[in-house]
Formats: structure tokens, sequence, C-alpha cells
């Protein structure tokens, strides 16, 4: 059997799919990325799989059956009673109802199981599962946009098909709380999160260990690509190598971007990309999901980059006149075009700038702690 370098799990299900027309999430993200890696060739009949959706059974790995319950009956009402949206958080502002409110994340982490058995079985070295990321949802409560959590499933499946230990990276501008409270003092899950500092959820500290587990670095407002780098080489790698993983799981969040309406950082897509690049040469086997970004167009270029990246494809300096047509085309809720540059090219001008000490001190603390 032929070992595939990289796999791309995608859905229909993520087109037309909106929580609502003022939610961040009023944009097709997913369906954007995909399109665009089409339009550039870069996904070929072979290298794509069509996600299954996860069972009831199989949701219950992580959440209680009482809310993997309410959820599915949620979606088959359209409405929820005042009980269940106070116990489990949903019909809320962040998590309301929609059409696929249980479809589409159990869409989500079906592909995230599936990745898990596609690495597992040596029928890919990498699986990207651009629907997945989910990394704020709880056992028992959506949050955060999350309604599942995506990585919690899928990392359990992987140590259930025989991986002693997965390292988990959250590069999304939001700190992957969900993620670490599941594996909160484990010893086969290593959960590395950077993100932005006093930004919801307010976790995430640099003195919050997750009992022992976890590896947090909040970061300023305007975190820059010098930052990154540094964060990178200086501590992202070296804690993923000194835990020795049998798998990387990389949450791949592009909302640390500079156009995204809901960070303030100021990071361009050369950083995600040097991310996947960096991981995939050190992990034996990864697996790369989506996560947070709320600007169409960042996203698309983004995660089209990403998927690039990682299948071995070279990124065009401008891009042919159909990628930029179909970029043209993505519209938004929010008034005004994005800059020329966004239109016409897949890779961000770099945005370096000095590596602040609160950043160097930070992984200074966390150097020594590991």
């Amino acid at each position: 059997m032929r070992m595939r370098r990289a796999l791309f799990i995608g859905s229909d299900i993520y087109r037309g799919s909106r929580y609502g027309a003022r939610h961040p999430l009023s944009i097709e993200r997913v369906p954007a990325a995909t399109d665009l890696a089409r339009s550039l060739g870069w996904m070929p009949p072979e290298l794509y799989r069509t996600s299954p959706r996860a069972k009831a059974a199989a949701l219950t790995g992580f959440h209680t059956p009482a809310y993997i319950a309410a959820l599915a009956a949620a979606e088959r009402a359209g409405a929820i009673s005042e009980e269940i949206r106070a116990r489990h958080g949903l019909g809320t502002l962040s998590n309301p109802i929609f059409p696929e409110m249980f479809r589409r994340p159990a869409t989500a982490v079906g592909g995230g199981l599936l990745a898990a058995e596609l690495v597992m079985s040596g029928q890919a070295r990498a699986v990207y599962n651009a629907g997945g990321g989910t990394h704020h949802a709880l056992a028992d409560r959506a949050a955060g946009f999350c309604f599942l959590n995506e990585p919690v499933l899928t990392i359990r499946h992987l140590l259930r098909l025989g991986a002693r230990r997965v390292a988990y990276v959250d590069i999304d501008a939001h700190h992957g709380d969900g993620v670490e409270i599941a594996f909160h003092g484990s010893e086969q899950v290593r959960v590395i999160s950077v993100h932005e500092d006093r930004r919801w959820p307010f976790t995430g500290a640099l003195e919050d260990t997750g009992g022992g587990a976890a590896v947090n670095l909040p970061v300023p407002r305007g975190f820059n690509d010098s930052e990154f780098a540094y964060v990178l080489e200086e501590l992202i790698l070296p804690a993923v190598d000194g835990f020795a993983p049998d798998v990387v799981f990389l949450q791949c969040g592009a909302d640390a971007l500079t156009e995204d309406p809901l960070s303030r950082l100021a990071l361009s897509n050369n950083s995600h990309f040097r991310a996947v690049a960096a991981l995939y040469a050190l992990a034996p086997r990864l697996i790369m999901s989506g996560g947070g970004g709320y600007n169409p167009w960042s996203v698309a270029r983004c995660w089209a980059g990403c998927w690039a990246t990682l299948s071995g494809q070279a990124l065009p300096e401008d891009l042919p006149g159909e990628a930029c047509a179909f970029l043209a085309a993505l519209t938004w809720s929010r008034k005004g075009r994005p800059a020329p540059e966004l239109l016409a090219t897949l890779r961000d001008a770099p945005r370096d700038g000095p590596v602040r000490e609160e950043i160097r001190d930070g992984v200074a603390v966390l150097r020594q702690r590991l």
C-alpha cells in the first residue's frame, strides 16, 4: 500500500451552512479554501476524501449522552428550551440554532476520526481536516462557536488506535481551553498553545500548566512574523520534539492574521505556512485542522496555502485569472472590500518586526519548565 504525502478531508455540508447573518461564521470557509485550491490544481480526486458523519456513540467518547441528545434534538426542532439553553449553552449568540447545528460539527468530528485512521494505518503521512479544530466545546456544553470538540475526539481516537503520545499544537488566536481541560494532567498528550493575551476565553496564562500537560504562551497585541518565528524555533518545535510524539495535531486557526476582526494580532499567512512545514518535517504523522478565522479572503488564502505546503505544492507569486476571479466573487456582510493584494496573491507580504522582551521572557520561562 502506497503512503500518500497528504490527504484532504472535506464535505459539502459546509456549503451554504451559516450560523446566522450577523454571526462571525456567516462566511463560508472550508468551501472557499477547497475551491481556491482546486482552481490552482492542488486537489486532484485521489487526494480528496469525503468526511463521514460521526455517530452519536462516537461523540460520547468525550461529550455526555445528554448533551449529544440535546444537540441533535435542537437541530430537529429548530428551537431550544430555556432549560436546555442554560444547561448546555445552545441557542446563544455564540452558539445559535441553525439548520446544520448537529450534522455539521458531527461531520467535522467524522473527518477527524477518519484522519486518525488514515495516519495510523499508514495510508497518509499527513491529513488536513479543514472543518475541524473546534477547540472550545466542553463535555456537556457548547462554547465559543464550537458545538463538538473535534480535536479531543480525534486525539482520543489516535490513542485508541495505538498512538502512545500525541502533541497538540494550537496557533489559533484564542486559547484552546476545551482541549486543555480534556487532557488535564495527561502523560500521553502535550497541549501547546500560542494565543492572544487577554482575549476570550481569558484562559491559558503563562503559569497555567494544565496539570503538567500544557504549555501556554499568551502573546501581546501586534504579535508579528518575526516573533512567531522565534516562538516556533525556540518553544514549539523543542516542546514537540522533547515529547517524542507518535502524532502531531496542528490546530491551524487563521484568526491570528492581521485582517481578522476577532483578534489584534499581526501575522501574515507566512507564519502558518512556516509552522506547517516545520511540523511536517518533525512529526512521524501529522493531522492538521482548521479553527478560527473570520475574514473570508484571508481564511481562504491561508488554508489553501497550508494545504499546498502540506501536500508539497509550490505557491505562485501571482494568482492565475481563475483564482483571482474566485477570490473577487467572495462576499462578506461587513462593508468594504479587501486590499487588492488579497485578490491577486496567495502569500502575504512578510509582517516582520522586533521580538519584544515579554515574548523572549515568556519563552524562557517555558523552556526552563520543559
